[in-house]
């Protein structure tokens, strides 16, 4: 297959050093405040990204395994190092632990399976995604997590996915970033409009559709995507911004949910049981669907409900 599939277009707002904060994006799905029933401990995610720096404090402990399907250092199979800086981000939102007063993740227990698929200059072949979506299968990882795209549906990349799922894997993609703002016009870009993913769109830090995030019928919903603060090359930490940023929020926040109603149901649920659990978790913004999905990923939102239903209650009491 001679097309290639690239990196989601995204932008690099700053690079820095040192930082010792929890990032804004995941204080805003309240990840925080479930930590005390789950931090994803148990639970592969396999990202299928540029690699990663797999010295990066904050990162190191978490990784459990990984494969290069790419060209890069003469295609060994064995050393999936990025140099492009992307991949290492989005496994920071995902899984960062806050080592030295680093950042911490959506799921700061969860293991990271390093598959990569695109090389130094963000590109892969069609043949690289497959291959790395059948080795997460192989695996047996429980989530995986694209955020790259192009604009061809091929059939063969399809069917891999369809593979996937039929694993009960979650496999979460990044919408794309070619969007103009407007929910009358839409944005398909492949693996995300497959009807089986998850597809991601992205929201600023004030809970405001980003206009760069596509916009069609397939999203499902939408997490904070810019100026997100993560990890980056050679130990540092960067703000970048694109839906590839929106997608390891929720691929992290899946983590803590199978990790939660495995628990509760005492029994491992199916890949359409665990969407309908993300589904749940989830508050409209107000906008189109298009734009939005089912809404805002927001991990607490059984207790938001629990409130505003014992609101409602005790309005309805001092009526009485």
């Amino acid at each position: 297959m001679e097309q290639r599939l690239r990196l989601i277009p995204y932008q690099v707002n700053e690079v820095v050093e040192v930082v010792s904060e929890v990032p804004k994006g995941i204080e805003m799905i309240e990840a925080p405040k479930i930590w005390e029933k789950s931090k994803g401990k148990g639970i592969t995610v396999a990202i299928l990204d540029t690699g990663c720096d797999v010295t990066h404090a904050d990162l190191s402990e978490r990784i459990i395994g990984g494969r290069n399907f790419t060209d890069d250092d003469n295609g060994n199979p064995n050393v999936y190092t990025d140099y492009n800086g992307h991949g290492t981000h989005v496994a920071g939102t995902i899984a960062a632990v806050q080592n030295n007063n680093g950042v911490i993740g959506v799921a700061p227990e969860a293991n990271l399976l390093i598959l990569k698929v695109l090389d130094k200059n963000g590109s892969g072949q069609y043949d690289w995604i497959i291959n790395g979506i059948n080795y997460a299968v192989e695996q047996k990882a429980d989530i995986i997590s694209m955020s790259l795209g192009g604009s061809a549906d091929v059939p063969e990349l399809h069917q891999a996915i369809q593979n996937a799922i039929a694993h009960q894997i979650l496999v979460v993609c990044a919408a794309g970033n070619e969007g103009d703002g407007q929910d009358s016009s839409d944005e398909f870009s492949y693996p995300a409009s497959y009807n089986e993913v998850i597809s991601v769109g992205a929201i600023d830090l004030q809970r405001h559709s980003s206009e760069f995030s596509n916009s069609n019928n397939e999203v499902d919903l939408v997490a904070p995507g810019e100026e997100i603060l993560s990890t980056y090359l050679n130990g540092t930490y960067a703000k970048l911004s694109g839906t590839s940023m929106a997608t390891p929020h929720v691929s992290g926040a899946l983590a803590l949910i199978i990790d939660i109603v495995t628990k509760r149901f005492e029994r491992n649920l199916t890949e359409p049981e665990l969407y309908a659990q993300l589904v749940k978790r989830t508050v409209p913004l107000g906008n189109s669907p298009k734009l939005e999905g089912n809404g805002f990923l927001y991990l607490t939102v059984e207790d938001y409900l629990s409130d505003v239903f014992n609101q409602k209650l005790s309005a309805q009491a001092l009526k009485i």
